[in-house]
């Protein structure tokens, strides 16, 4: 008995070293600390235990780290508040495609602020811009049956709409058992409860099933084309099946992604 208490609490020690050294890790990589401005001239509070929960983020992070702070950006750079420059290699979060700071995009917030700073679309009210971008959105998209355009402010939000929209068409349908969804293995589809949810299912029964959803070119789970003719097998299964097919896409919507897996947008157009 001894014995074995003695390998356990080996074992356990040598589990908290690396779960220690990982943590230590990475605070570096992740704190302003980690990359701090060799000119301490500049003004330093530190936030070290700030007021914001922020997400993908531990909670001991907040309070055992100072936050990577950016300040400002300047097409695909950012800077720290020391004034550090970093290559924005994510584009925001998949959102600047045309670079920080973009002079086209500040005069055309900066005129639409002065306008009318926000307005909702409930109960059928809406705005000259809303329907300006949906009525583009529509005449670039070459899908023959994509009609109407749902404007949101995330893909999580987007994607909850999605499953509430299948959810009422399967009701409509008097199909109301239709209403599982599957997704590709690590597949990543939002973070609010319903499009966290999309994910991590074994394969269900077929007649529950209402939706097949899935990134043209995958983002979490790599950023991996599929190979040519995926989407064409695919869209003949869930076909015969009378399930639906979603398309999530994020990276596909960037021009060189684009083009290195246009076989594959193709295959979805073609089929929509």
């Amino acid at each position: 008995m001894n014995t074995l208490l003695r390998k356990a609490t080996a074992q356990i020690g040598s589990y908290t070293k690396t779960v220690g050294g990982s943590r230590a890790l990475l605070v570096r990589w992740t704190s302003t600390d980690a990359v701090q401005s060799d000119d301490l001239s500049v003004d330093r509070n530190g936030f070290k235990g700030h007021d914001m929960l922020a997400p993908f983020t531990a909670g001991w992070q907040t309070s055992d780290s100072d936050p990577l702070v950016i300040e400002k950006s300047e097409g695909s750079y950012v800077y720290d508040i020391n004034g550090k420059k970093y290559l924005d290699s994510l584009a925001g979060l998949w959102c600047t495609a045309l670079g920080g700071s973009e002079p086209r995009l500040v005069a055309a917030a900066t005129k639409q602020l002065n306008t009318l700073p926000f307005y909702h679309s409930f109960w059928n009210r809406t705005t000259k811009p809303s329907l300006d971008l949906a009525k583009e959105l529509i005449e670039m998209f070459t899908a023959s049956k994509m009609k109407k355009v749902f404007f949101t402010n995330s893909g999580s939000e987007a994607n909850d709409t999605q499953v509430k929209l299948v959810w009422y068409y399967n009701n409509a349908l008097g199909r109301p058992n239709k209403k599982k969804f599957i997704a590709r293995s690590k597949a990543y589809h939002g973070s609010t409860l319903i499009s966290a949810s999309l994910s991590g299912y074994d394969l269900q029964e077929i007649a529950i099933i209402a939706a097949f959803i899935a990134e043209p070119v995958m983002g979490a789970g790599g950023v991996i084309p599929p190979p040519v003719g995926y989407f064409e097998k695919v869209q003949e299964v869930v076909k015969k099946y009378d399930i639906l097919f979603i398309a999530d896409e994020l990276i596909s919507i960037y021009a060189k992604a684009l083009k290195a897996t246009e076989t594959r947008v193709e295959e979805l157009k073609s089929r929509s």
